[in-house]
């Protein structure tokens, strides 16, 4: 029997082409590969700037030095989503506080941001930066959070790290609404770079922040230094910033994947409406959909309805196991975790994100897929569900 996992990359052979040109070309980094990679990607989600960047997590960071957050700052996220959402702003120093969740998207919920938002600023502080997570690939209430961050005054970081490809307002993610927008390019994510990640904006002085910081603070640009350079081998270092470029390597893959962004997302989106129709008469709950949003379907997340089953997540997720089947669940809430119950988190502080995790498992989808795959996770889901 052999494994089926929850996701994996899809390469194709001229994925392999491009990144054996660019073994062979004089640049295996700092080359033509990431330029020609960033604008094709802006062009595709409608953005004037994109910075690629090492992993999505150096994109999380240095969006955050650039908007400006550091000790004293205050930022909030989604307790539903991978640590790096809110460890970035740790990572600056930041204060980090969390927004409980919708049970019905599992994004964060609009009604309970602006019912934070007033406490906080009935009690004089309001957050500096609002990060919301787009959670299995599905777009969050961006149009509303605007408008209440136009309200109170706080910047959005949007982490559409599940969300390449998906649309929201018929637009593309990262095109509007949030001042920035990461992306992952990790390899089970939409498209992929290996490991690496990505940074759009519209804002031309943000865009060059975050160009800085991804490569040690430092510019060659003669026209922004602070000193008349004496040769043109001369760098200046503005800021403290990092080592987190892409390789012209990952670049070349990445730029290949995106011309196939299309058939690779149209494959999600039968098998997950092929889940739907199969999964409909199971005591389980299926991912949300929106009229006004597209989802990326990076993942395909249930929940075991325990209102008409008394089959455990537990039993459910060792039957699939068992089955060779390669259940995950995503993601046990950040608050939870030891390193945020030293800041003062408790379980209950966020309860429709602990009730979704408590009964959630995320099942394999991914564009090489075989019906016969599916069937066979659908089988075993009916099999110990029935039992």
């Amino acid at each position: 029997m052999t494994f089926i996992p929850y996701s994996c990359q899809t390469i194709a052979e001229e994925d392999v082409e491009a990144v054996v040109a660019a073994l062979r070309s004089e640049y295996l980094t700092q080359g033509p590969a990431l330029p020609a990679f960033e604008a094709a990607f802006a062009a595709r989600h409608q953005v004037a700037h994109a910075c690629a960047v090492s992993n999505a997590t150096a994109g999380l960071h240095i969006a955050c030095l650039a908007l400006g957050i550091g000790p004293g700052s205050l930022v909030w996220t989604s307790p539903n989503s991978f640590l790096a959402s809110a460890n970035c702003a740790r990572y600056c120093g930041a204060d980090v506080d969390f927004v409980d969740i919708d049970p019905h998207t599992r994004n964060m919920s609009v009604v309970a941001l602006a019912e934070k938002l007033a406490r906080a600023d009935a009690a004089g502080r309001l957050p500096d930066l609002l990060i919301p997570v787009d959670f299995a690939g599905l777009p969050c209430d961006l149009r509303e959070m605007r408008a209440l961050a136009d309200r109170y005054g706080f910047r959005i970081l949007q982490d559409a790290s599940h969300a390449t490809g998906a649309t929201y307002l018929d637009k593309p993610v990262g095109a509007q609404w949030a001042d920035a927008t990461v992306f992952s390019f990790h390899a089970v994510k939409i498209i992929t770079t290996g490991e690496g990640g990505l940074v759009t904006t519209q804002d031309p002085v943000l865009a060059r922040r975050l160009a800085l910081l991804r490569s040690h603070g430092m510019t060659r640009d003669a026209a922004d230094m602070e000193r008349t350079p004496e040769g043109p081998w001369v760098y200046e270092q503005h800021s403290l910033g990092f080592n987190y470029r892409m390789t012209d390597i990952q670049a070349a893959l990445g730029l290949s994947q995106l011309r196939r962004l299309d058939p690779l997302q149209q494959a999600r989106i039968a098998l997950a409406d092929r889940y739907d129709a199969l999964l409909a008469d199971l005591p389980l709950l299926r991912p949300a959909r929106g009229a006004d949003r597209l989802s990326s379907w990076h993942l395909y997340a249930i929940e075991v309805d325990d209102s008409r089953t008394t089959v455990s997540r537990l039993a459910l997720f060792n039957a699939l196991r068992a089955a060779q089947i390669g259940v995950n669940v995503h993601y046990i809430p950040i608050h939870t975790q030891p390193y945020y119950a030293r800041l003062g988190f408790r379980p209950g502080d966020f309860p429709h994100a602990e009730r979704y995790y408590a009964r959630a498992l995320s099942i394999p989808l991914f564009p090489g897929m075989s019906e016969a795959q599916q069937a066979r996770v659908v089988e075993v889901l009916r099999r110990t569900l029935e039992a």
